[in-house]
């Protein structure tokens, strides 16, 4: 079907002109958001006051911690809820944390071998095909998933942050990340020209592991040398000293975190058409460590999703989950609440959508990470939840927030639990074979 462009007419100008002046206060509406802008004027004091920071299970976690300038939020995340066991365990001080910048260095270095994988998988392919052009156009950033974390920690363990503290490069990321996308792309030109001379499996090799020689440089100027071994010494709640000589970050992480990996699961509501619930999900060329863990998703309906997360908070135990951050929040009051702002109002515009629209029409997708803390049952049912967000403690309250129980339902794409918490039929659905979904698919998103 052939339509034929129409642009804007002079009567159709005077005509919008008009439907304009016939709004009643449209002039009232007109100052106010011109001198105050669109979110000021639109939003609703009521719900700050039902997003009242007061919860019927809230967790003792300790202090938030400071992703700064850096896109590591699903880093800090996970690592928050670590720290929140080992805290539990051993008694470790509140503003206790695990080093994000060793795990930064690994993550940094993996994913480059993983882009050069993925270069050499695809060099065949023109420049112009959909598949290379989305790896040239971000060939590594500072985002992840929890899988990806996990792949991490799997290979290189953990390390407390006083073994491996942060850098200018760790708390800000833009420099390293422009200087390593420039050489990762100026490397693919290297790989794709020896592929299509048909260079020998050997030669590429070789060539890939000086350019991560390279990689490993930069890593080690910009964010420190990554122990190998290494002390461990704290002062427990009760003030008693614990000194734990010679530990590996392997041995760190068993010791100290002692999670079997495998048991924590991505579950994820992504109510769009081409994503059935109860069945398994992964991205195909989303990853860092080549061989280690897979992305994995198992898409559930929003109540099962709630549901599990409760379960897992009345057990004690924090929730990493993924979120789209800058819908409908105040980043310095710590709200997330689909009440919070009314702009449909202000403009007399309908702007509702669905959360599958939202997703097939890139209005939405996961952004940022946080964790659970806590949730206010009501008759049994949640009408809020405390969020532990790594923006540091001038956000919020002292850098907790609070999200209601509607911007979860409409905002909130992951969550990770334990498989212990999951219906019996559903750990069974674990096991199936994943659906690949493209690389651009909305659940592939990384949170910063």
């Amino acid at each position: 079907m052939n339509v034929l462009a129409k642009d804007i007419s002079a009567n159709q100008l005077k005509k919008f002109q008009e439907e304009l002046d016939a709004k009643a206060n449209h002039n009232v509406a007109e100052r106010a958001v011109t001198k105050n802008g669109i979110l000021a004027t639109s939003a609703d004091y009521r719900s700050e006051i039902n997003m009242d920071p007061v919860f019927s299970i809230d967790l003792d976690t300790g202090k938030v911690a400071n992703q700064k300038q850096s896109g590591r939020c699903w880093m800090f995340a996970a690592l928050n809820t670590m720290r929140h066991d080992m805290k539990d365990k051993f008694g470790v001080a509140d503003d206790f944390e695990l080093s994000q910048n060793y795990t930064f260095f690994w993550d940094k270095l993996e994913k480059s071998n993983y882009f050069y994988e993925n270069v050499i998988k695809t060099a065949a392919l023109p420049t112009s095909d959909r598949k290379v052009a989305w790896l040239m156009q971000t060939p590594q950033q500072d985002g992840g998933q929890w899988d990806m974390f996990m792949a991490i920690i799997d290979k290189y363990g953990v390390v407390p942050k006083s073994v491996m503290p942060e850098t200018f490069n760790s708390s800000a990321s833009r420099e390293f990340n422009s200087t390593l996308n420039l050489k990762l792309r100026k490397d693919a030109v290297e790989l794709r020209e020896l592929v299509n001379a048909n260079a020998s499996e050997d030669e590429l090799e070789a060539r890939k592991q000086k350019m991560l020689s390279e990689v490993y440089r930069m890593c080690a100027y910009s964010f420190g040398e990554p122990p190998a071994k290494f002390d461990f010494e704290y002062r427990d709640k009760d003030k008693n000293y614990h000194l734990d000589r010679d530990l590996t970050p392997q041995e760190f992480f068993k010791k100290y975190v002692g999670w079997n990996t495998e048991d924590y699961v991505s579950v994820i509501n992504a109510p769009t058409e081409d994503k059935p619930y109860n069945h398994m999900y992964t991205i195909e060329m989303l990853g860092n460590v080549i061989g280690g863990r897979e992305v994995r998703h198992l898409n559930v309906d929003m109540d099962t999703f709630r549901k599990i997360a409760i379960k897992q908070l009345e057990a004690g135990e924090s929730v990493w989950f993924g979120s789209d951050v800058g819908q409908s929040s105040d980043r310095k009051k710590g709200i997330m609440d689909t009440e919070l702002y009314h702009n449909d109002e202000l403009f007399d515009v309908d702007f509702s959508m669905s959360k599958a629209e939202r997703l097939d029409y890139c209005e939405s997708l996961m952004t940022h990470a946080m964790v659970l803390t806590g949730v206010n049952l009501v008759d049994g049912k949640p009408d809020k939840w405390k969020v532990e967000n790594s923006w540091g403690d001038q956000v919020g309250t002292d850098g907790f927030f609070v999200m209601s129980d509607s911007w979860m339902e409409e905002y909130c794409y992951q969550v990770v639990v334990n498989k212990k918490f999951l219906p019996k039929e559903l750990q069974e659905i674990l096991k199936e074979e994943p659906k690949v979904l493209a690389p651009w698919d909305p659940m592939g998103s990384l949170a910063k």
